[in-house]
């Protein structure tokens, strides 16, 4: 007698009929949608990888478009000024600012929180007129705010513009563009791979412990690390972008060259170019018809310097030594740098 399969199967299709009907369909849609579940899955993992490993060569890419976008100049001039130094922006523009050059563009920089709304409006005609006002609306100006008046310019001008150097001098300060910009070239030329921190270099300084300059929370030695003098300084745009992408993270100090010789101090690759032609001392030197900037000017000397410029291409009637200078011997300790013994006369670095 053959076996009775049809009886089998009606024993297991009455067995799973104790299941009922939506008891199965919902069986049948867990394993549906488990399926379905699978690649999706995969499709998602798959997208998060590529953004992963995409999503920094695409931030560089906007980067460098935006490089591309902003207007390029071979130098900036950042100058520090009061809101109220307008007779010395005056000057300025008047005098080693006159010379038009279409890759040099300069600014002075000013902090405009809590001023009078008076010399707010000032200020606002003033840029109406002249287009060179850099107006930092979240800082408060004053001597304490000195250091982070640098830090902000350094930002801002580096989101706004593409550029190879920048200067940063005070509104007291004469300069001789066409010099500046003939080393700048020469610098160039030389096709280093180097950064560019030139200036009047000391490391020396004692840390200052009264008066508007103190350093209450200097822990780092006993003196200033090797610093450029703030009378004027120049940094290549890598420095300058370095500080202003580092700037929520930076040590503040109350002395803004200080600040910059401490922020820079890690960094290789740099090259520090001492140069007796930088008069950016506290006080004049003197004056010699080789320097490229002088610091400490009177608004009557400026007006005289460039005027004695136009007719005989020297600043100086009379060259004088006020106080020596001297060559910063970058192969022993800071504290033995600088030494003014013999006089040196400011003929290059």
């Amino acid at each position: 007698m053959l076996p009775n399969f049809h009886s089998k199967c009606h024993v297991k299709f009455m067995s799973n009929s104790n299941y009922s009907n939506s008891d199965l369909m919902a069986r049948i849609k867990r394993k549906l949608c488990f399926k379905i579940k699978i690649p999706i899955l995969l499709v998602l993992l798959l997208f998060i990888l590529l953004c992963v490993h995409y999503m920094k060569p695409v931030k560089c890419s906007l980067d460098k478009d935006n490089e591309k976008n902003k207007p390029k100049y071979e130098l900036l001039i950042v100058i520090l000024t009061a809101p109220d130094n307008m007779e010395r922006r005056n000057i300025i523009r008047r005098t080693w600012m006159s010379e038009k050059y279409s890759y040099v563009k300069y600014f002075f920089a000013i902090g405009t929180v809590n001023i009078q709304q008076a010399l707010h409006e000032t200020l606002q005609s003033e840029n109406h007129k002249h287009k060179d006002l850099l107006l930092l609306p979240t800082l408060r100006d004053s001597y304490n705010t000195i250091t982070k008046k640098v830090l902000y310019s350094f930002k801002q001008l580096t989101e706004d513009y593409d550029f190879d150097f920048l200067l940063k001098c005070d509104d007291d300060s004469y300069v001789v563009i066409e010099s500046l910009l003939k080393e700048l070239s020469k610098w160039q030329s030389r096709g280093t791979q180097k950064e560019l921190y030139w200036g009047y270099f000391n490391g020396r300084a004692q840390v200052k412990r009264h008066g508007p300059w103190k350093e209450t929370n200097w822990i780092l030695c006993d003196y200033y690390l090797p610093y450029a003098l703030g009378g004027g300084y120049v940094l290549s745009s890598n420095l300058v972008k370095f500080i202003s992408r580092n700037w929520e993270v930076l040590k503040i100090y109350s002395a803004e060259d200080v600040s910059v010789g401490v922020w820079l101090a890690p960094l290789a690759n740099i090259e520090r170019k001492h140069d007796t032609r930088f008069d950016t001392e506290y006080q004049s030197r003197g004056c010699s018809n080789d320097y490229i900037i002088t610091h400490k000017q009177s608004i009557q000397k400026m007006q005289y310097m460039h005027e004695l410029s136009a007719i005989t291409r020297k600043l100086c009637s009379k060259e004088l030594i006020i106080h020596k200078s001297y060559q910063y011997n970058w192969t022993v300790p800071p504290s033995q740098c600088c030494n003014r013994e013999q006089d040196v006369s400011p003929k290059g670095s």
